[in-house]
């Protein structure tokens, strides 16, 4: 069983900058990959990015080159630093944890454990 709790969301103007955390409970951190979604109002949730446990990090195309996932596996976290934010990136994002393999890392189905979200809201 893994526990996972998101922070960092918040308001911030187009062109900011936000860093979400995503803390994991228990001991097999290591063993999981990890993926970061969100979920606008009226949308689907959506995939935004993914770090395996090997260290390989996947992106949705709308945001790679702005935002960057990584993991410390002492800590038990994994982040993602999102620079150059548009309003187009508000949403609920969401960490997720699970064992997946190359061609779902970026479904959401692949992933087991979930945390509760966090809110991101860009401004114009």
């Amino acid at each position: 069983q893994v526990q996972l709790v998101e922070s960092g969301g918040g308001l911030v103007q187009a062109g900011g900058s936000l860093r979400l955390s995503c803390a994991a409970s228990g001991r097999t951190f290591s063993s999981y990959d990890m993926g970061w979604f969100r979920q606008a109002p009226g949308k689907e949730r959506e995939f935004v990015a993914a770090i395996r446990r090997s260290g390989i990090t996947y992106y949705a195309d709308s945001v790679k080159g702005r935002f960057t996932m990584s993991r410390d596996n002492a800590k038990n976290t994994v982040s993602l630093q999102m620079n150059s934010l548009k309003p187009e990136d508000t949403a609920v994002y969401y960490c997720a944890a699970g064992q997946v393999v190359t061609t779902t890392v970026k479904r959401e189905y692949a992933y087991d454990y979930w945390g509760q979200g966090t809110q991101v809201t860009v401004s114009s």
